[in-house]
Order: C-alpha cells, then sequence, then structure tokens
C-alpha cells in the first residue's frame, strides 16, 4: 500500500495523492450497468452534474450520448486524471468545489458515484443540503449509495458508511425515494453494501 503524507479527505490534497500514486481502489473502470439502463427510461436528456467525478467515466459516457453534463471535482490531480481517461469529453471536466459550485443552467440531475461516502459524516448535511440547493422541484438526483446497517458500523473511511434510516432522515426535508434496488456490479470495496436509488426533488 503507498504511503500518504494527507489523511484528511476534506482537504484536496488527500485526493491529489492517490491519483498521482495511482492508488483507487474505489475506481471502477467503467460505466456502472444500473446508470445505463436509468439513461434509456428517461424520454430525454437531463442536464447533469457529477460531484467528485474521480475519473469521469460516466461524464464522457454521458456526453457521448449527447447529454448536457459537467463532472467537478476538487482535487487537480482527480481532474487531469479524468481529462485524460475520457479523452474528446474531457472539456466537461473541470475543477470546482461541490459546495460552492453555481452550474451556469439549471440542473435536471444530479448524478452521485462514490463522493458522498467519500466524505467524513459531518458534511453529510451540508452535502444534503447542496443537492437540494441545485436542484429545482421535480429534478432528480440518481446513484449509488453506500450503507451499513450494523449496529457497529464504522465510521472511519473513506469509503464512509451510514445507516440507510439515517441518510432517509436527512433526505426526507427535500426528497421522496421513487427507485431503489441492490447494485448487481459492485466492486469489491463496495459489494454487498450498495444500493441504486433515484431520488426526486420535493
Amino acid at each position: 500500500m503507498a504511503d500518504f503524507s494527507t489523511r484528511d479527505p476534506r482537504n484536496p490534497a488527500f485526493w491529489d495523492e492517490r491519483f498521482e500514486k495511482n492508488f483507487m481502489p474505489w475506481d471502477k473502470g467503467n460505466v456502472p450497468a444500473e446508470l445505463q439502463a436509468f439513461m434509456q427510461t428517461l424520454p430525454q436528456p437531463l442536464n447533469t452534474l457529477i460531484p467528485g467525478c474521480g475519473n469521469g467515466y460516466e461524464a464522457g459516457f454521458l456526453a457521448q450520448a449527447g447529454w448536457p453534463v459537467v463532472a467537478i471535482d476538487f482535487s487537480p490531480a482527480a481532474v487531469r486524471s479524468a481529462q485524460a481517461a475520457i479523452g474528446e469529453w474531457g472539456s466537461h471536466v473541470i475543477e470546482a468545489d461541490f459546495l460552492t459550485y453555481a452550474p451556469p443552467q439549471a440542473l435536471g440531475l444530479i448524478y452521485e458515484r462514490a463522493f458522498f461516502c467519500a466524505l467524513p459524516a459531518a458534511m453529510r448535511p451540508d452535502i444534503v443540503s447542496r443537492w437540494a440547493a441545485l436542484l429545482p422541484a421535480g429534478a432528480l438526483l440518481a446513484g449509488y449509495f453506500f450503507f451499513d446497517d450494523a449496529p457497529d458500523a464504522s465510521l472511519k473511511g473513506p469509503p464512509f458508511t451510514i445507516h440507510s434510516a439515517a441518510f432517509r432522515e436527512l433526505m426526507s426535508p427535500y426528497f421522496a425515494l421513487l427507485e431503489e434496488r441492490a447494485v448487481s456490479d459492485s466492486i469489491p470495496v463496495f459489494a454487498g453494501k450498495e444500493r441504486w436509488q433515484v431520488w426526486q426533488r420535493l
């Protein structure tokens, strides 16, 4: 395992180190099946934001399909890695902090994949309220969420687990759950504890 000097995932340098040393156990290397299936259920492309995009495979996939998509990461190394990974679609990836980023156009979808669980528990209310602030009524939050309902579930991470009931409590003032199912193609770090969910802004 690589030796890291930065231990706080709230700091972009934490992620810079891991991308620069190619230590990315969260990286699936392709576009997850549930996202591809979800796209087919929608009548038209949605203006999409991908926070904490990592290597940006989904951004490249959506852009290639004609979707208006912006993928953001506050780690400069992650942005460079994503731009390289998706090649001609790299212009869809920019350096920005999700908690302060202001999209140029109203969003129809925020796609979640290993962003919420990458940051410590203290940041969860801010992330959820920012999702709510960025999405107008009727817009969607869809993606992968990392749960562990065991009484002794660890908050050590990343990835940081959350109890499913605690997550629903955070979401309920702003969102209604439309869809939920088990994930068929999780990578090892998320296996058995990952759910695909679609939430709608109230």
